[in-house]
């Protein structure tokens, strides 16, 4: 609430990306944005669907400014 008080836009992870959805290994990734899960000492790198995650949520940060202010 406090950044749409600020004017701020939210631009989360839509449900459109399917790989948050999956069940077929533990990913990072909600509505609210792209996430990984990482280790304590880093020995976890993003997996693809987290990466695909980042990239489609990335394109949509893109696509809104450009309504925006394009």
């Amino acid at each position: 609430a406090n950044l749409l008080h600020f004017g701020m836009t939210i631009v989360g992870l839509p449900y459109s990306h399917q790989g948050q959805m999956t069940l077929d290994e533990i990913v990072g990734g909600s509505p609210y944005g792209a996430t990984t899960i990482a280790g304590g000492q880093g020995q976890r790198q993003p997996s693809a669907i987290e990466l695909a995650g980042a990239r489609h949520q990335g394109e949509l940060i893109a696509k809104t400014a450009n309504k925006l202010f394009g």
